[in-house]
Parts: structure tokens; C-alpha cells; sequence
């Protein structure tokens, strides 16, 4: 089923999927949903919104019907608020242990790098592989690495993993096959907070490099 720039499909026999495409409407859209306590998840994708609803309260032709009335409103014309979060990062050494590889690789020095994220527009583009891991879009496209051979069995919270186009953030411990180039210095989760994860879909994130006196 269609509607404007949205179609919907059924994922099973409890949740639905529309797919938007890729932007900002993902995001404007799962936060209008979010609000709408019907559904018991939404999650935003690359190019999509999931939303997960109980069967035994709604069936799916009724959260169907629900959710084509609201995407009748077009919720990607309208601006949600969006958060900005400025995290001070440790970049290189024990906290960043494959930024000097990679500056090597790509013959820049390590400083230069670090500037460079720094001064990239990032987005949290999703989250997914493990819990509030952050997948960051708009990383300067000159910074080109690959997922490394020997995936590593626990990377500490805070991380920071770098392939191209792309900037993860590990808001907990657990196995990662990413390049990390640095690390967080403040909790990226809070287990006695409302929101636990920092971090949510469609915020815009700034990476400010650790300066010591």
C-alpha cells in the first residue's frame, strides 16, 4: 500500500514497515510515532520506520488503518527538535589504538585526522548492531577504511569506530570489527535514566578533540 512518498508493508504478523527513503524523514517520522503510545517500538532504518504493535490489542488491519491515517498528516513536511550533543573524545593511544595505522595508510598525521572528525557534520544515521550502538552519517569522505580482518572479542564502551563514510559509537561493551581511533570520555548510557542511551536517532553529534593543559 501506497501513500505520497510512503509505503507500508507488513513485517509478520505484529509489526509494519514504511519505507521513506533516506533523511531527515525518517527521522521526523519516527518521532511523531514514538508519541503515539499504540506502538510498543519504532525504529528508524536506513531508508525505513519499523513499528511494532501488540496483536492481541490491535489486529493488523486496524494498526494498518491507524497508520495510514497518520502518515495523511505527511509528517516529513513537519521539523521535530532536534538534539545536538558535543562529546569530548581521546583520540589515538590505548583509547584509539588503530588511528596510527590508519593515519599511516593514509599519510596524514594523526592531529590532522582527529580535526577532520571533528569538523564533519555527523548524524546519528541509526541504531542497531547491539544495544544504542550509533551509526554516525557525514563523516569527510577522504577518511576511507575498512572493517578490520580480526574482529576484536570486546571493545570498551565509549568507542569510537571509524570506516568510510561512517563514525560508530559503542555506547557498551561487546565484540566490534570496526577501526577504533579514539574514545568518548562521558557515559554514552544510563541505566537509571528515563532515555537510557545518550544517543537517539537523527541527533547531530560533534566530536571535540581532548585538549589538555
Amino acid at each position: 500500500m501506497t501513500l505520497g512518498r510512503y509505503a507500508l508493508m507488513a513485517c509478520g504478523d505484529d509489526a509494519l514497515r514504511i519505507l521513506c527513503g533516506p533523511g531527515d524523514v525518517r527521522h521526523d517520522l519516527a518521532s511523531m510515532l514514538t508519541s503515539d503510545h499504540a506502538w510498543l517500538e519504532v525504529v528508524p532504518g536506513r531508508i525505513d520506520v519499523t513499528v511494532a504493535f501488540d496483536p492481541h490489542t490491535h489486529s493488523m488491519n486496524n494498526a494498518h488503518a491507524r497508520l495510514m491515517a497518520a502518515l495523511e498528516n505527511d509528517p516529513g513536511t513537519r521539523r521535530r527538535d532536534q538534539r545536538v550533543h558535543e562529546l569530548v573524545v581521546e583520540f589515538g593511544g590505548a583509547a584509539g589504538p588503530d588511528l596510527a595505522p590508519l593515519a599511516a595508510r593514509l599519510g596524514r598525521p594523526e592531529s590532522e585526522i582527529a580535526g577532520m572528525i571533528e569538523n564533519s557534520p555527523l548524524q546519528v544515521d541509526m541504531l542497531g548492531f547491539t544495544p544504542g550502538f550509533a551509526y554516525l552519517a557525514g563523516l569527510d569522505a577522504a577518511l576511507v577504511s575498512e572493517r578490520l580482518a580480526n574482529p576484536r572479542t570486546r571493545v570498551p564502551a565509549g568507542s569510537v569506530g571509524l570506516i568510510t563514510g561512517q563514525i560508530g559509537l559503542y555506547a557498551l561493551d561487546g565484540p566490534g570489527g570496526w577501526p577504533i581511533v579514539g574514545r568518548v570520555l562521558s557515559p554514552l548510557f544510563d541505566r537509571a535514566a528515563a532515555q537510557p542511551f545518550v544517543l537517539g536517532a537523527g541527533d547531530r553529534v560533534v566530536l571535540r578533540r581532548l585538549t589538555r593543559p
